[in-house]
């Protein structure tokens, strides 16, 4: 949840810490390769194998110095977020090193090669009979059980690590790093992700029009909830999640408990949503790969969940596809989900604002009280900024490069993307943590529970996927070359 304090916003601080990854990645287009430390994990069956360094020029460090100056680094650099949010560093630092070790070991754990191999030659090479075929984003599925482990069955712990549970402050980095990644496979198929941003505008457009004004009637009219709950439970099913809920329940005034009980009926419904999805979308449409992306963005709420259920649809649709032969280029897949998402987040501060509009003028009157026009920018996700900065920087600079320094920019966005990983990998673990589901049932939250059961399994899972068919049906991800 995204949380604003007496420092900078957690908004905010995701894009400058980004932004200092990404820059600090293009060091090797200059020649100086000034992140290679980084820790990369490999598919295993020999443990020793599981870690190496980002880049050859670092194989020296070996794995497991290398993991322990990535923790070093991202240590100091959260923490120095931290006191920048207001945050008690102290408690902070601690928390982040058993959030940050906790989810490597998981991530590590999802690279055995008995849960990640996935076609028949893969199991030949690493010797094994049987395998779950989890891909190696497998380790993203551990993190978010051992955080659904560590939320409802150790709340003492929970509680020890809540300054450093920021999921959203993680996936939101995450997603601004992955704009420059995004940037350089868009630009080797420029066509092709044109079409795709044009196609995911039309999609959310049309999926707004639908979703809001029906879970918004549901709820006052079948389940009699007045409008300061119907309007943020129909913002938090419909749209974006906690971000919405909370831009809506600040748009009409509403109580504060309100946006905090449907945030968290969202996070819990999006754990939900992250188990059952991916998987649902490579046992059907393994052979529609947009339109399972585009569904993802579509249907999972939340920022993290989003993103993460189309990081594992990608990998489980590409081993689909490569064991038959097929082999598309990564990154396609995941993109349209982002892409979606992005899109989504933007019309939140345009949605809060025509909100604030209605309340104000026609339904909660008050003298001298009206919306704002200001009220866009207070409530537009900044974390899209960095996202499209880092998307058009690396597009522009790639489609004008020779192939040497193309090349050069594409080493350097996958280690940037190496961080994006590890930000994926504490974004499940801390979704994990957060969803104590005795304590916001205790808490009344059953009815929005039933609310939302209806909306999301009767229909909006259902229209999502509608509309990303109509949108994305036929496309295809480009074939890696060779």
């Amino acid at each position: 949840m995204q949380r604003t304090t007496q420092g900078i916003s957690e908004d905010w601080l995701s894009v400058w810490i980004g932004l200092l990854i990404f820059v600090l990645a293009l060091g090797v287009v200059a020649g100086v390769d000034i992140l290679g430390w980084v820790v990369t994990t490999n598919v295993w069956n020999d443990l020793t194998k599981s870690l190496a360094p980002a880049s050859k020029a670092y194989a020296g460090l070996g794995g497991v110095v290398s993991l322990v100056v990535t923790y070093v680094v991202l240590l100091v650099l959260m923490t120095v977020g931290a006191i920048a949010l207001k945050a008690d560093a102290k408690r902070f630092a601690l928390g982040f090193t058993a959030v940050f070790w906790i989810s490597y070991l998981c991530w590590i754990a999802g690279g055995w090669a008995n849960f990640a191999v996935n076609t028949p030659a893969d199991m030949q090479k690493f010797g094994v009979s049987w395998s779950l075929r989890l891909t190696a984003e497998g380790g993203f599925i551990v993190a978010l059980m051992v955080g659904l482990i560590v939320g409802n069955f150790m709340p003492g712990f929970a509680a020890w690590m809540q300054e450093a549970i920021k999921p959203e402050l993680y996936i939101k980095t995450a997603i601004v790093i992955l704009g420059g990644f995004l940037g350089i496979t868009a630009a080797e198929k420029l066509g092709l992700a044109t079409s795709l941003m044009f196609r995911g505008f039309a999609a959310i457009v049309e999926a707004y029009l639908i979703y809001w004004a029906v879970v918004y009637y549901v709820a006052r009219k079948w389940f009699k909830f007045s409008r300061e709950w119907a309007a943020p439970l129909a913002s938090g099913i419909s749209i974006c999640g906690v971000s919405a809920a909370i831009a809506t329940g600040s748009a009409i005034r509403a109580r504060p408990i309100v946006a905090i009980m449907v945030s968290s009926l969202v996070v819990i419904f999006a754990v939900v949503e992250l188990l059952i999805l991916p998987f649902a979308a490579q046992a059907f449409l393994s052979h529609e790969p947009m339109v399972a992306g585009g569904w993802m963005g579509l249907a999972v709420k939340t920022d993290g969940a989003a993103v993460a259920s189309g990081a594992i649809t990608e990998s489980l649709i590409l081993a689909n596809a490569a064991a038959e032969g097929i082999n598309y280029q990564k990154g396609w897949i995941i993109g349209t989900t982002a892409t979606v998402k992005v899109f989504i987040d933007i019309f939140i501060g345009v949605w809060a604002f025509i909100l604030a509009y209605i309340w104000t003028r026609h339904i909660n009157v008050k003298p001298g009280e009206t919306a704002k026009a200001g009220e866009i920018w207070e409530r537009f996700p900044k974390f899209v900024i960095g996202y499209v900065l880092t998307f058009a920087v690396i597009l522009i600079f790639a489609l004008g490069a020779p192939p040497a320094t193309a090349g050069k920019i594409k080493a350097a966005m996958s280690e940037a993307n190496v961080f994006r990983g590890i930000f994926f990998v504490m974004t499940f673990f801390t979704i994990g943590v957060m969803s104590n589901f005795k304590k916001l049932w205790e808490e009344g939250i059953g009815k929005l529970a039933a609310v939302y059961v209806v909306c999301l399994f009767g229909f909006i899972i259902w229209v999502g996927l509608i509309v990303s068919w109509i949108f994305f049906h036929g496309v295809k991800p480009p074939l890696v070359a060779g």
